[in-house]
């Protein structure tokens, strides 16, 4: 079962990311690859031959695809000015009209989870420091996360 998977092998995951990256975008990143993997397999964990070998590899990729996405938009952010006017009109409704679905969600979202993932994404605390201001275990705010970023990605398909 997926959480198992989880379970066991996110330790050490966190142990491996942690030579490259901080303890934040590690925990986002495992997040990240077992939330797809939940929504891509319903949940069911397809036989693998070496998972550990497989997580690690979709981990590392996950750290390098948010570093790289980074990255782009900030030499684009750099480089473009911050009139509007310059952008086309249609892909400024779309990017209004995919806000405005993306603040629904999360005002959809409990108090708690939308609290830790405000906490998290918005103002960029740690989880540690997350986990101090809510109360929560620091094992409590990842599962509030894992809990946001499934029902996040799951509205944002339905809409889409």
């Amino acid at each position: 079962m997926l959480e198992d998977l989880y379970r066991a092998e996110q330790p050490g995951l966190l142990r491996y990311l942690a030579r490259f990256t901080s303890l934040d975008i590690a925990h986002d990143a495992i997040q990240q690859v077992f939330v797809r993997l939940a929504a891509h397999r319903g949940g069911a964990v397809a036989p693998v031959e070496a998972p550990r070998a497989y997580l690690r590899a979709a981990v590392a990729n996950e750290v390098k695809n948010e570093a790289r996405f980074v990255a782009r938009h900030r030499n684009a952010l750099a480089g473009e000015s911050n009139n509007l006017a310059e952008f086309h009109p249609v892909a400024c409704l779309e990017a209004r009209d995919r806000l405005d679905r993306i603040e629904r969600a999360v005002q959809q979202l409990k108090p708690l989870t939308r609290q830790v993932f405000l906490a998290r994404r918005v103002d960029g605390y740690s989880y540690v420091e997350i986990a101090a201001r809510t109360g929560l275990s620091e094992r409590g705010v990842e599962k509030q996360m894992r809990i946001a970023l499934h029902k996040l990605g799951r509205h944002l398909r339905h809409d889409d």
